[in-house]
């Protein structure tokens, strides 16, 4: 049985920090469940472009608002409390954070820990490992 906590976590290599963002990664490839999963924050005011090409991403909007926007057809989405979306075409996106946005997020394949964005938008496949 693995179990952690949200403030335990964010006091170790586990919070990964960027410019628009922070995710504090729950689990991870190493814990060997498949998935990793994440509670992250979009920082009020950012825009944040993504394209993961390597990982297929599922996200719940816990707090926080903004909007959505896929940049294959231009639709736009309400982001809310109880939104969920679910990147399951490699989609290109932005995330444009009206309010600090706060979101549990699964990653498959899980993240080793330490992946931040590249100039594409992208997660790498593998990446550096966070140990414990």
């Amino acid at each position: 049985m693995i179990v952690r906590t949200l403030e335990e976590c964010r006091n170790t290599d586990r919070l990964v920090k960027s410019t628009t963002w922070d995710s504090c990664r729950l689990l991870l490839k190493n814990d060997n469940v498949g998935f990793s999963f994440h509670i992250t924050t979009l920082y009020a005011g950012t825009e944040t472009k993504m394209h993961y090409q390597n990982h297929f991403e599922s996200v719940y909007i816990i707090s926080g608002e903004g909007e959505l926007e896929n940049l294959d057809d231009g639709k736009v989405y309400k982001l809310a409390p109880g939104t969920m979306y679910l990147l399951d075409q490699h989609d290109r996106h932005i995330v444009h954070a009206k309010q600090d946005i706060v979101c549990a997020c699964v990653f498959n394949p899980p993240l080793n820990g330490k992946e931040v964005h590249d100039a594409s938008g992208a997660y790498p496949l593998e990446a550096e490992v966070i140990q414990d």
